[in-house]
Parts: structure tokens; C-alpha cells; sequence
């Protein structure tokens, strides 16, 4: 790419954010401090699949809301907007090079999915090749030539994180603060490289462990995946294919926003830069159903019952067995049933309408439905928790194991096996559900304290991204552990110099016994010679 092109792609984004910021102060919804000042911000979301997408998009969406300028790039252009009616947002399309993710067959997520020999390893390799193909766009090609130039015109990174910090290279190349948003709960195998502090494994379970730490079984295997999973991280980083962001230190991110709230989250240790605003896409609900649905809905006397397993896994490619349990179970209960299920479905039960897609925020808050039937993605386990409805779970992979357990301590869900699943136990599940009013009213419970917070996600959002704006980056906020060697942070110098140390004086004391032990022996064998 010539010289005189690479300027006129970054001309572009500059007019783009220039443009925005003309209109910033207009689009600002609250009236502005006096120190407010509208910044550009440059999105890059790393990871196409239309979750993250979410997260991120309710991220920039508080941003825009309040007047800043954003420039997002994204594999999912148009489909959620962060915001409408204002000048203050440009979307870059990122489709054509990374391919979206969705629709994956059931079969396929069940058997590799799942396990962690797989799972760790695989994010890794994938955030790479989203790396890859983001910084081979000649618009951000284009950004890194002209770092100087780029830096004037933008404030901050905002960018995800998923298995490897090759995302921050964008940031280290141009110089700008950087903002990570993880749409899941804290990335447990990243935590040290990402804030400088891993989690206690003897009370926090890992991302990937799908268990309560109590016993010590327990924290013997939870244990054994923070070690395998920070040992798999590593090797898969090392191993792979050298790039230009593996050449010098990586930024760190001045602020997290990690998609997680204490309602589903261990207690846990955290940098003040570590910002949870789980629930922040919430605020999305319409109130207003489709007429189908709103019908289907209103018009069942004994409730409805919600299920999806989300936009990853295909419904339809689940095993016909497991498909014709849900069918048996669903034709004896007197409850409807919206199920998101892709194409036609073969011998449909009556009370079941299904559907491609259904608007779930505005479904769940629905007084008449009554259970949650889901595979515990995180922001469907938030919406579940907003509007206290009981949850049936069958976890799938990734973080939905520890999602899902969060809620079964919380007693507003129950959760089972999808592949040994049968109709007897699908039916006992259902109606304990149903009948057991416990589960509804922690799911009361539960909805309360999520609701209970000194500041809205969007609120924390715009204050930690304006704090790191006001104070240069605020790396005051980071660990120094990040400035740590491995060694260091472990105190393995230090315990080597008293380790040292105490042997040397236990050498001392021990030369110094054995002298004296030989002096008093010669003394008393003089002595001993002279009386003879």
C-alpha cells in the first residue's frame, strides 16, 4: 500500500471522527460537568461472534450516550446499533474478514467444545487468527504506519481480549490507553497476564471449572485446571507461528469491564481497575412483543416456558433422541413452550410455537413466563436473573458450568445433563421448577440484589472510561505485579534468600557446635592425661 493511500484510509477515519465530534456535545443525553470533554474512541472488537458483539455494542452504546465520539470496528455492522439518531458513531464492516460465529453443530460443541485439552488451546489460537486477519485490513494497517498521526486523532482502545493479548498490539503500536471488555466472566487463564493477580484456586472456582470449591476434591481439581489451564495458555503461545505482536511487551489495559456481578461471581480479589458491569445490554427491552408472540404468550392459562440454547449452538442438529425427550416431556405438561429452533421441526407438540429468533429480554420479563430453559451463556443467565425467573440448565461448555452452578447455589435453578438426559428426569425437572415456589422466590431474591447497585453498568462504564481520559491512561490504577517476573510474583527469590540464609546459619551454628564440641573434648582429655 502506497504512502499517499495510507493517508487517504486514514483520512477517512479521521473526518469520520471528526465529524463525530462535532456533534458530540449534542448527542450527550445529561447535562455535562465542566470538565467534560468529548473524546474519540477507536472500537475494535476481535471476536465475531454476535455475544461479544453484545457486550461490546452496550459498551459503546453508554459511550455515544454520553457524547463521546466512537469509530467501532465490527463483524456485525447495523445489527444492534450502540446507538440511533446520533452523529457521534461510525461502524467499520470487519464481516468479509472474520467469519461470524453461529449455528455450530450440537455434535461438534458436546465433543470438543467441552473439554479443556480443547478449549483453552483452541481460544488461543483463534484470537491469533482474529488478529491476523483485523491487522491485514488497510484500514488498521493504515492507523499502525501512521501511529503518530493516529494517537492525535484518537484518545482510547477499546478491544477485547480472548486467549491471547496479541489485541493489545494495536494499542502498543499507536500509543493509546487501552480498555479491555471481556463479555464473559473474568478470563481465569489470562487474569495475571491481563491484571497481574490469578485467583486464589482454593475459594475461586476457574472460568472453565464448572463446580462449587468446598471439599477438598474440590480444590484439588480446581487447582489442577488453574495450573493446566495457565500451562496450555502458555505453550500454545509459545509454539505458535511468530508475529509481529509477539515482539515486545504488550500493552495492558488501564481498565477492565468484565461482563459479571457478585449474583454469579465467587467473591474474589480484584485490582481497582477490574469494573463489573454485568447486565449492562439489559436496558434493551422494548416492552412491546411481537402480536404472534404476545398472543401465543397471553393466551396459555398455565404459563409459558422460554428455551434456547443461543446463537452458538444449533437446536436442530442436537441428536434426534434428545430431540424427541423435549418433544415427549413438552406434550405432557399443560405449559406453552417458545423454543428457538432453526427450520421446520418435525412432529411439533401443540402447545410449542418455534421460532428463529425471539426477542428474550422481552420474553423473559413477561409475567406469564414461568421457566427459563437455557445452556447458561452469561448474558441470557443476567436477563434471567433481571426478571427472576427459575432456570432449567444444561451447560454446554466454556463458562456456562460455573454460570449455571452460580444459580443453582443461589436456589433458583436446577441443572442437568443434556446428553443422559431423559423424559422422566426432564419431566421431574420441569416441575419441580414449576411447583417448588422456593426457586421463584430466590430467583426474587436474586433479581434484587442484582438491581441493587451504587451506579448503573452504564453509569460505571462512563465514569472509568472518563477516569482513564482525565488522568492519562490512570496507570496508577495497574498492579505493579504486572512488572513482576513469574519468579517474583511467586516470592521464589525471596524464599531462595531465606531458604539460603537459614541454611548458612545452620552451618555457622553447626561449625560453631562442632569447635566448641572439639575444644571442650581436647580440654577434658588434657585434663583427664594430666590426673593419670
Amino acid at each position: 500500500m502506497s504512502p499517499n493511500h495510507r493517508r487517504r484510509v486514514l483520512d477517512v477515519l479521521v473526518l469520520c471522527s471528526a465529524a463525530m465530534a462535532l456533534t458530540a456535545g449534542r448527542a450527550a443525553t445529561s447535562p455535562s460537568p465542566p470538565h467534560f470533554r468529548a473524546a474519540n474512541i477507536l472500537a475494535v472488537e476481535t471476536v465475531p461472534g454476535r455475544s461479544h458483539w453484545n457486550f461490546m455494542s452496550a459498551v459503546l452504546r453508554a459511550l455515544t450516550d454520553r457524547g463521546h465520539s466512537v469509530v467501532a470496528f465490527t463483524s456485525y455492522p447495523s445489527q444492534q446499533s450502540p446507538t440511533s439518531g446520533h452523529g457521534n458513531y461510525t461502524e467499520v464492516d470487519t464481516s468479509a474478514v472474520l467469519r461470524r460465529h453461529a449455528g455450530e453443530r450440537a455434535s461438534r460443541v458436546l465433543s470438543d467444545y467441552s473439554r479443556l485439552s480443547y478449549i483453552v488451546p483452541s481460544v488461543v489460537r483463534w484470537s491469533r487468527e482474529f488478529c491476523d486477519a483485523v491487522y491485514d485490513m488497510e484500514q488498521v494497517r493504515a492507523l499502525m504506519v501512521n501511529g503518530t498521526d493516529t494517537a492525535a486523532r484518537f484518545d482510547l482502545l477499546v478491544t477485547e481480549p480472548l486467549g491471547s493479548e496479541c489485541v493489545a498490539h494495536l494499542a502498543a503500536a499507536v500509543g493509546l490507553p487501552m480498555v479491555y471488555v471481556v463479555p464473559t466472566p473474568m478470563i481465569t487463564y489470562m487474569q495475571p497476564s491481563i491484571v497481574g493477580h490469578s485467583a486464589n484456586p482454593a475459594y475461586v472456582p476457574h472460568l472453565l471449572y464448572g463446580s462449587a470449591v468446598r471439599a477438598f476434591r474440590h480444590r484439588l481439581a480446581n487447582t489442577a485446571v488453574y495450573a493446566y489451564g495457565r500451562l496450555v495458555r502458555w505453550y500454545a503461545e509459545l509454539t505458535a507461528r511468530r508475529r509481529p505482536y509477539d515482539v515486545g511487551a504488550p500493552a495492558k489495559p488501564s481498565v477492565v469491564f468484565v461482563n459479571s456481578h457478585h449474583v454469579t461471581e465467587p467473591t474474589m480479589l480484584l485490582p481497582p481497575n477490574v469494573v463489573h458491569v454485568g447486565g449492562i445490554h439489559l436496558d434493551r427491552a422494548n416492552g412491546a412483543l411481537p402480536t404472534n408472540i404476545q398472543e401465543f404468550i397471553e393466551n396459555s392459562p398455565h404459563g409459558v416456558i422460554y428455551f434456547t440454547f443461543g446463537s452458538v449452538v444449533a437446536m436442530s442438529s442436537l441428536p434426534d433422541h434428545i430431540q424427541d425427550t423435549f418433544k415427549n416431556v413438552f406434550r405432557q405438561i399443560p405449559q406453552r413452550v417458545l423454543w428457538k429452533f432453526e427450520g421446520e421441526m418435525k412432529d411439533k407438540p401443540n402447545n410449542v410455537m418455534t421460532g428463529n429468533w425471539f426477542p428474550q429480554r422481552d420474553v423473559l420479563l413477561h409475567p406469564n413466563v414461568k421457566l427459563f430453559i437455557s445452556h447458561g451463556g452469561i448474558s441470557g443467565v443476567y436477563e434471567a436473573v433481571d426478571a427472576g425467573v427459575p432456570v432449567l440448565g444444561f451447560p454446554l461448555y466454556y463458562d456456562q458450568p460455573r454460570n449455571l452452578q452460580s444459580l443453582v447455589d443461589a436456589g433458583m435453578a436446577i441443572t442437568m445433563e443434556l446428553l443422559s438426559i431423559t423424559e422422566q428426569q426432564f419431566l421431574h425437572g420441569i416441575k419441580e421448577l414449576l411447583h417448588n415456589k422456593n426457586y421463584t422466590k430466590n430467583a426474587l431474591i436474586t433479581a434484587e440484589r442484582f438491581k441493587d447497585r451504587p451506579m448503573t453498568p452504564q453509569e460505571s462504564v462512563v465514569y472509568w472510561t472518563e477516569y482513564v481520559l482525565r488522568h492519562k491512561g490512570a496507570h496508577h490504577l495497574k498492579s505493579e505485579a504486572l512488572n513482576l517476573t513469574w519468579y517474583q510474583y511467586m516470592l521464589l527469590d525471596v524464599i531462595l534468600v531465606f531458604v539460603v540464609s537459614f541454611l548458612a546459619i545452620m552451618y555457622l551454628i553447626y561449625k560453631m557446635f562442632k569447635y566448641f564440641y572439639s575444644l571442650a573434648t581436647n580440654y577434658l582429655i588434657s585434663v583427664k592425661i594430666k590426673q593419670q
